[in-house]
């Protein structure tokens, strides 16, 4: 049985890994049902300012599948035993990068990870804490 990620998360910086300087604190509200996945992150800046992201998928490793902030993105996500993988390619500039984030929750459902393997933010991990 795969996991379910649905449910408000808040990011343990202290047990998160960022290869740049990390923001003040971000929150995750994941709505996962069946094959689609859509995920609400909230940012919070040291300047005080907020940045939104909405990001959705479907987990079948269908390509095609997958917006960030509504518009279209090239990727695909897809389960690896009891890990969602969840692939992405951007252009910045002339530049494609690829994201690769692996999800995973601890066995009492209380803990999110997401690591970032083989891809531009490769040793990035993000440790989340559900939020009642």
């Amino acid at each position: 049985m795969n996991s379910n990620f649905t449910g408000s998360w808040k990011a343990n910086l202290a047990k998160s890994k960022f290869l740049s300087p990390p923001p003040k604190g971000f929150v995750i509200k994941i709505e996962h049902s069946e094959n689609r996945l859509r995920e609400e992150i909230i940012v919070f800046k040291h300047d005080g300012l907020e940045e939104r992201v909405v990001f959705t998928c479907s987990t079948d490793g269908d390509d095609g599948n997958s917006t960030l902030n509504g518009q279209a993105i090239r990727g695909k996500a897809c389960w690896a035993g009891n890990e969602l993988v969840i692939e992405s390619w951007m252009q910045f500039g002339d530049r494609e990068l690829h994201f690769r984030d692996c999800w995973s929750l601890t066995e009492n459902g209380r803990t999110l990870v997401m690591e970032h393997r083989d891809d531009a933010l490769a040793g990035q991990l993000t440790v989340l804490e559900r939020v009642e």
